[in-house]
């Protein structure tokens, strides 16, 4: 007698099912240029100063979702998963600032625009306390996974990235990060196992809107909105 089918997890699931809009938010036109050596360094520095003033408003999502984690999570590991991104933030706030001095990007005169503020707003929604935690990490493990995705294409076989900018794809492209974001969705699926349908509905429309957003970042990037 043949066993029980294994059950597909559902962010496998979303990824199927979703899968036009996540190649458009993890392949790019924007990074696909830097894997290729086309990129324009005038779109690069755009995305370098519009991406700092995002990853200061997600430091206050991914604390925000510290809380959640210490509240409802199930799993005392996942508040060590997610310090660990915040321990990584900080990090990261520091190199944006080295490469914008890199790159002669004044970020104290950095506008954030309309694509920008919108993905912030969203962010800051997802703060409230109305929004269940298995909603906010599903969207975190998007967040990054986008990254880690697109960036990690860049160092891939067969890449052109110019020296000057592997520094750049290796920060979201390398294996820890990868890791990182498994970790993620190993807690994202669990959570949504448990979670009754209108929380899984809510989760899958949440990641629907972060790659629509990405997608938008990345035109922003390429001056196209």
């Amino acid at each position: 007698m043949e066993g029980a089918k294994k059950e597909i997890p559902m962010i496998e699931k979303w990824l199927n099912q979703h899968h036009q809009l996540y190649t458009a938010a993890t392949r790019h036109p924007f990074t696909l240029s830097i894997r290729d050596g086309s990129v324009e360094l005038s779109a690069f520095k755009r995305w370098l100063g519009q991406d700092y003033i995002f990853v200061r408003a997600f430091v206050p999502f991914v604390a925000s979702l510290l809380v959640k984690a210490w509240k409802e999570s199930d799993d005392d590991s996942d508040i060590e998963v997610i310090l660990g991104g915040v321990a990584a933030l900080n990090d990261e706030i520091s190199w944006f600032k080295r490469e914008a001095s890199k790159w002669s990007v004044s970020l104290s005169s950095i506008v954030p625009q309309k694509a920008n503020l919108e993905y912030c707003r969203f962010l800051e929604s997802l703060m409230s306390p109305q929004v269940e935690y298995t909603v906010a990490v599903t969207a975190f493990w998007a967040i990054e996974t986008v990254y880690q995705e697109s960036y990690a294409h860049c160092l891939a076989d067969g890449s052109k990235t110019s020296e000057e900018l592997k520094e750049t794809c290796q920060r979201w492209g390398n294996d820890d990060f990868g890791r990182y974001c498994r970790s993620l969705q190993d807690i994202a699926n669990r959570s949504l196992e448990k979670s009754p349908e209108d929380i899984i509905s809510k989760a899958e429309a949440i990641v629907i809107r972060v790659l629509e957003y990405e997608v938008e970042f990345w035109n922003m990037s390429r001056g196209e909105n």
